[in-house]
């Protein structure tokens, strides 16, 4: 465990340099609450989404590097904002007419449209806590609703109301002139109508601990700050929390940084530390744009999982939280691939690699071994030249392959036929285009043709490829089940045809083959789908019999 900590405290894993950051606010002595506190936050207005499991995931990496270098107990609070009035009604929930009449209620008042639950805000908190429960997430959930109302917050709102002018000395110059005349960081929850009300503040009672506003129909009222009465704009709220729940981490999107640093401030005021801040950069479309709930462009979590397991989706969370990522549909095989890469390699390397390898930081030290027999993208480029409908197609192809392996032995290997047959037919299919080879194309196919069909056909192509480069190793044995023997075939063909460079070779394969610019290394392809099968399909594209 020693050897492990020492080695944690040096790595330059991004999760363990800012768990190092979290540990020197306790440098001299333990937190007084008796644990370190790592927050997330959730607006229950909209379903979770893939914003929302990158931050719990990347913020248990944290946590999770944090409890390998120092022994102080920790928690993950995963904060919803449901006491919120519901500002506009959501595009993509039903009965729209009686969500519009229960706007600017506090999401916990608003009733349910999906009539599941008792309000929204449950619905989506229930939604929440399901969502991260499937992932296995470690947390513990907390409701704005539930700390108002009960008086967690109490002294913190009894401290902001005495420190009123200061909070407002930070947030005015913020602010519009406009906005200026109407803010308060006080939004009182009206008696009278139960809507959370954007008005001034007209009086102060310290003693009392109360604000006077005016109700839309002029009526003075006085209302305690305390007891879930009234309700912090979003800015102080935030900073209001951290002070008095101590919140010693949190990570927010770019977008935030100056919402952040005001929060940051307000909480100064109100007598507490802010916590360790870390802003991750935003995930765009496949056009660079920001990706946006309301728009909908970019990539669903929803969408991802339907085509690869969450574990690639936390691999590309984990990649260079601080650079941003587009995040589309191409990006997953890729994604899948270097993750089981990841997996393969764990066993092998010291401490210091492990920790500084993502699956290390995906599964909490625990690492399980990869049972991908095959590439993912090797996988789709089997579905586009067997035209496969269903993963049974893809196991013919993948037992021959690997003879040991099964759906039952290989749980990931056969989630993974099935995704590629989701992801071939979705996305692969509808954009092949076939095309005729040249004649340079044509020439070296027919000669590739020959040598997959006689050994002494291919042994002569890597004995001519061997002249030219002035190779002199012997010829190897001509072992069709070996795939770089099947590689070598195809290498030679190329070098003896004059292609330069040789990738323009293996792309002429592809586009003629498979209709696609890229593919897999096409000896392993040979070896997977089989040699007799590869020369079906070369000879049916010569034929013209696969645009």
């Amino acid at each position: 465990m020693t050897e492990l900590r020492d080695a944690a405290l040096a790595s330059k894993a991004w999760p363990f340099e800012e768990a190092r950051r979290v540990l020197k606010r306790y440098a001299k002595a333990a937190p007084e609450k008796g644990y370190v506190l790592f927050e997330t936050g959730y607006g229950p207005s909209g379903l979770p989404h893939i914003g929302t499991f990158g931050e719990v995931a990347r913020t248990t990496m944290v946590r999770r590097a944090f409890e390998l270098i120092s022994d102080i107990p920790t928690k993950l609070i995963c904060f919803s904002d449901d006491m919120d009035g519901l500002r506009k009604v959501p595009g993509n929930v039903p009965n729209q007419e009686q969500m519009k009449e229960d706007l600017n209620l506090p999401l916990t008042k608003v009733r349910d449209p999906f009539g599941t639950h008792d309000s929204f805000g449950a619905h989506n908190n229930a939604r929440l806590n399901a969502f991260l429960d499937s992932y296995g997430f470690e947390y513990e959930f907390a409701s704005a609703t539930e700390y108002y109302k009960s008086g967690k917050f109490d002294e913190a709102l009894l401290k902001a109301l005495h420190e009123f002018d200061k909070i407002m000395e930070i947030m005015l110059p913020t602010l519009g002139k406009e906005r200026q005349e109407t803010y308060s960081p006080f939004l009182p929850v009206s008696p009278k109508t139960g809507h959370v009300l954007q008005v001034p503040t007209l009086e102060r009672n310290l003693e009392k601990g109360t604000i006077v506003y005016e109700e839309p129909d002029g009526e003075r009222v006085e209302v305690p700050v305390t007891g879930g009465n009234v309700k912090l704009q979003w800015k102080p709220d935030w900073g209001m929390r951290w002070a008095a729940l101590g919140v010693d981490y949190e990570m927010f999107g770019k977008d935030l940084i100056p919402s952040a640093e005001l929060s940051s401030k307000i909480c100064r005021v109100l007598g507490t530390q802010p916590p360790e801040l870390f802003n991750y950069e935003l995930f765009l479309d496949e056009e660079g744009q920001k990706i946006s709930k309301s728009k909908g462009n970019g990539l669903s979590m929803e969408e991802w999982l339907t085509y690869a397991a969450p574990e690639s989706l936390s691999y590309f969370m984990y990649q260079k939280p601080k650079t941003a990522k587009r995040l589309y549909f191409d990006v997953i095989p890729k994604a899948v691939d270097e993750y089981h890469q990841q997996l393969r390699a764990y066993p092998g390397q010291d401490l210091k690699a492990q920790l500084n390898n993502p699956v290390f930081h995906i599964h909490g030290g625990d690492v399980p071994a990869s049972d991908m027999v095959v590439p993912f993208s090797m996988l789709l480029n089997l579905a586009s030249a067997s035209s496969a409908e269903d993963k049974a197609t893809m196991w013919g192809f993948i037992g021959k392959y690997a003879p040991d392996a099964t759906p039952e032995t290989h749980p990931g290997m056969d989630a993974a036929a099935r995704y590629a047959v989701r992801y071939f037919n979705d996305f692969v299919k509808p954009e092949k285009v076939y095309r005729a080879p040249d004649v340079q194309e044509l020439a070296a196919l027919e000669d590739l043709v020959a040598a997959l069909k006689s050994p002494e056909a291919a042994l002569e192509q890597i004995a001519k490829k061997n002249a030219v480069m002035g190779n002199d190793e012997p010829l190897p044995e001509a072992d069709y089940g070996d795939e770089d023997f099947l590689q070598s075939i195809v290498f030679a063909v190329g070098k003896n045809h004059g292609f330069e460079p040789l990738r323009d070779w293996f792309k002429a394969i592809y586009e003629v083959c498979l209709g696609a610019s890229q593919g897999p290394r096409f000896g392993g392809f040979i070896a997977l789908y089989g040699v007799d099968e590869t020369i079906a399909l070369i000879e049916k594209a010569l034929a013209g019999e696969l645009g």
